[in-house]
Order: structure tokens, then sequence, then C-alpha cells
């Protein structure tokens, strides 16, 4: 995440209207696997490069003004995958953990987790709770990693807390469901972005989604640079968002 690693310049540089930027951004880093695969490469090697384009995009997250970044890494539905694909992404996880933390450290990322950490082993949690710790009080940016996370799943636990509290259910509302999730001090993202040309929401963020905008690119995750992330923010400035309201001018 250096600025010596984006090779990105200098942030007064950087295009984007920091005043409309969304506050919240979520990206769905998908597309790895084709991405090695058009160039002959093992999947896993997609997956190292996918990793190490996060720290780019980062720092451009934090150069044009997003304040909160999350990234989904791994979705509950991923342990499907043959296991030697799941073992080297647990691997490429604790080593990006382990290289990348003091620099996020430094350039002022708060780092959290969401997702069930309970699923992964020991050593790979406490990088995981460690890392969390040593950034908690950092305000530049907040890097939120989805890992083991799944929408339902998330909705399901925040139900199971509701029930467990003996909560009667004339008062259970939105914001006592809201309450359970692992986002629960996290604003809802403003802006959801898929590489790699699906057109699915895949079960991500199904809840806190409700009233974001998306934006779907057919470019692979490694190959989505810090110039697209300013064009995907700058796209979203120029959005109308209504929330179900009508437009002023249908009001006149």
């Amino acid at each position: 995440m250096s600025e010596k690693d984006s090779n990105e310049g200098d942030p007064e540089s950087t295009s984007g209207d920091v005043a409309r930027c969304p506050q919240h951004v979520a990206i769905i880093m998908d597309g790895n696997g084709r991405w090695a695969a058009q160039r002959g490469l093992a999947r896993i090697e997609g997956h190292e490069a996918g990793t190490e384009n996060i720290r780019r995009i980062t720092f451009r997250a934090g150069q044009i003004g997003i304040k909160y970044l999350t990234l989904w890494a791994f979705s509950t539905e991923n342990w499907r995958r043959p296991q030697h694909e799941v073992d080297g992404i647990l691997q490429i996880l604790g080593r990006a953990i382990a290289s990348e933390t003091n620099d996020l450290h430094a350039q002022g990322a708060q780092l959290r987790h969401i997702g069930d950490l309970e699923a992964l082993e020991a050593p790979l949690q406490r990088a995981i709770r460690d890392a969390i710790d040593l950034t908690r009080h950092n305000t530049r940016l907040v890097l939120t990693l989805a890992f083991n996370y799944g929408g339902r799943h998330e909705i399901v636990r925040a139900v199971q807390m509701i029930a467990e509290e003996g909560i009667p259910a004339g008062e259970i509302t939105e914001q006592t469901i809201a309450d359970r999730l692992y986002t629960t001090d996290i604003p809802d993202p403003d802006l959801i972005i898929r590489t790699s040309g699906e057109y699915r929401t895949s079960n991500f963020l199904i809840w806190q989604a409700a009233y974001a905008e998306w934006i779907f690119t057919p470019k692979f995750w490694p190959d989505f640079g810090p110039d697209d992330l300013s064009e995907a923010a700058e796209a979203y400035a120029r959005r109308d968002r209504r929330f179900g309201a009508l437009p002023a001018s249908a009001k006149a």
C-alpha cells in the first residue's frame, strides 16, 4: 500500500470530486482464476496477482477520499473449491497479513474483518486479530476484509442472536437486525463494484446493499487498477440517488 508501490503520484493530482466521492465502496474481487487461465498460469497465481492488487486499490481509495473500503476475498461457498486451491488461498492470506499490516498501519488504515473466523486455523486467526488490534485506532481509511463471509449466513446469525436474547417479535425492527450484523458500526455501502463481467450480487452484503449503487466491469480483478476505481467513483458522483423518492424535477 506504499506510495512507491502504487505508482500513482501525488494525491492532489488524482482526479475525482472528494465532496461527492462515495463514503463506502465495497468490491467483489472476481476473476482471479480466469485471469490466470488466459495467461496459461495456475489458478493460485491469479489469486496471488489479485492479492497484490489490493495494495494499489487501497492506496487510491485513501487518495480520493473513500473512508470505508470492503473487499470480498473468500465466501462461505468457496470452501467447495478444490482443497489445494483453498489451501493456497489461505496461505496467501497469511502471507499478506504478515507482509502488509505494518504498511497499512503506517498509512493510517484500520483493518477489520467480517465473516466467521472460527473456521480458520488458530495461527491465521491470531494473525488477523493481531492486525486488527494494531490498527484499531487508525482513522484515514477503514479496510474491511470479508473472508469466509456470506450474506445469508450473516442474517441467520443476527436472527439467532435476537432469539437468544429473547427479544419479543413485536419489538424487532430493521435496526434490531442491523445492530447484530458484522457491519453494525460501518455505514452501508454507497457503491458496490463487481469485476470479471458477472452480473450477480452472489450473497454479498445483501442486507446492507439495499440502496447501494452498482457497477459491473468486465475487467478481471488483477486488471482492475487505481484509475478504474477513480472512474467508478466519478460515475457514482454523477448518479442521482433518490432512495425511492421522486427526483426534484418531478416534484416541481
